[in-house]
C-alpha cells in the first residue's frame, strides 16, 4: 500500500487580494516571485496592506501536496517545524482534521507565515517569513521518520538549507522511497541551480517544475527544458499553466491539456497537480492519466481562494478522478 511522507516549510498562508499590480511595486516585490523576509519586514508589509481582503489557511508547498493526497484517500504524513504558538497548533490541527499524521517539530521562533498577494490575473507573489520552519536541521531527521513510507515528497523552497535537503533525500533513498521534488520558485532555482542539479540527478525520481522554474534550471524553453530534466530524473513534468503540462519518461513525451474552469486564484495549483499526478502513479496508471488527474485537481483549486477545497468540491473532484481511473 502506498504511504506518502512530505517534508517542507510549515507555513500559515495569509492570502491578500490586490486590485492591481501597483502595491507590488510599492512593496518592491517582483511579480510572481517568492521573497524571503524577516519578522520586521513581514510586520511592515502586513501594516501596509491592512484593510485589504485577506484569508488564512495552513499552507506550504509540500503540505498542500500532502493535503491533496490525503483527500484522495492516501495514507499520509508531514514533517515540519513550527513555533509554540497558536499558528503552530492551528497548522497541526488542520493536518489531523484532514487525515494527515502531523510530525511537528518545535522551534524557538514564531511559526512561519507566507503572505500571498493575488492580482486580478490570478498571479501569486509571495513574501515569506520562515520563522520556526527555517530552524529545521539535519539533526531533526532520522531513519525512523522515513520507515514504512513508499514515497517521499519534498519542496524546492527548502533548498536554502543544503545539508537538510541532502540528508532528507539520503534517508528517503535508504528507506526505499520513491522521491519527488517540486522546484517551487524560479528565483530559488536561480540561486541554487548547481545544488538542485546534483540532488535531482542523484536522488530524485520525479521532478516537477513550471515553465519559469524549468527555464531558470536549464536556461531553455519548456520542451527543451523538459528534455534536459528528463535526462536527470526518471520522470520530468513541466507545468504550462493554462496550456496544460508536458511529461517525459525515457524517450516518450506526453502532452496533457487543462479542464475548463474560471480561475480566481492559482495558489496551490502546482501543488495540487503534483498530488494528482503522484496519486495516479501510486495506482499504477499511465503517465497520461497521471497528468489528467493532476489537471483535474489543479483546475478545481484555482476556482477557489487559497490552496484548500471544501468537502463538496472534493467529492466532485474524486468522482472525476474515478472516471479517469476506470477509462
Amino acid at each position: 500500500m502506498a504511504k506518502f511522507l512530505g517534508l517542507g516549510n510549515a507555513l500559515v498562508d495569509i492570502l491578500v487580494q490586490l486590485p492591481n499590480d501597483a502595491k507590488l511595486f510599492e512593496l518592491n516585490l517582483p511579480k510572481g516571485s517568492m521573497q524571503l523576509v524577516d519578522a520586521e519586514r513581514m510586520q511592515s508589509i502586513l501594516a501596509q496592506t491592512e484593510g485589504l481582503p485577506r484569508t488564512l489557511a495552513a499552507g506550504g508547498s509540500a503540505a498542500n501536496t500532502i493535503h491533496g493526497l490525503a483527500n484522495l484517500g492516501m495514507s499520509t504524513a508531514f514533517i515540519g517545524k513550527v513555533g509554540d504558538d497558536s499558528f503552530g497548533q492551528a497548522f497541526a490541527n488542520d493536518m489531523t482534521q484532514n487525515g494527515i499524521t502531523p510530525i511537528m517539530l518545535k522551534g524557538n521562533a514564531e511559526s512561519g507565515r507566507a503572505l500571498a498577494f493575488i492580482t486580478p490575473d490570478s498571479e501569486r507573489t509571495f513574501a515569506v517569513y520562515l520563522g520556526a520552519a527555517i530552524e529545521m536541521t539535519p539533526n531533526d531527521l532520522n531513519p525512523s521518520l522515513f520507515s514504512g513510507y513508499t514515497h517521499f515528497h519534498i519542496e524546492g523552497y527548502l533548498v536554502q538549507n543544503h545539508s537538510l535537503v541532502r540528508k532528507a533525500v539520503e534517508l528517503a533513498k535508504q528507506s526505499g522511497c520513491s522521491i519527488s521534488l517540486d522546484l517551487a520558485s524560479y528565483n530559488v532555482v536561480e540561486e541554487n541551480r548547481d545544488f538542485l542539479r546534483e540532488i535531482v540527478e542523484n536522488y530524485v525520481d520525479i521532478v516537477f517544475a513550471n515553465e519559469e522554474e524549468a527555464k531558470a534550471f536549464t536556461g531553455k524553453m519548456p520542451v527543451e527544458a523538459l528534455n534536459e530534466l528528463g535526462k536527470l530524473a526518471d520522470i520530468a513534468v513541466v507545468k504550462l499553466g493554462a496550456y496544460g503540462s508536458i511529461i517525459k519518461q525515457g524517450e516518450t513525451t506526453y502532452e496533457v491539456g487543462v479542464i475548463e474552469v474560471s480561475s480566481i486564484d492559482t495558489t496551490g495549483a502546482g501543488d495540487l497537480y503534483a498530488a494528482g499526478f503522484l496519486y495516479g502513479l501510486s495506482k499504477g496508471l499511465s503517465l497520461l492519466k497521471c497528468g489528467e488527474i493532476g489537471a483535474i485537481l489543479s483546475g478545481h483549486v484555482i476556482e477557489v481562494l487559497g490552496p484548500k477545497m471544501d468537502g463538496t468540491r472534493w467529492s466532485k473532484v474524486k468522482d472525476l478522478v474515478l472516471e479517469v481511473e476506470k477509462n
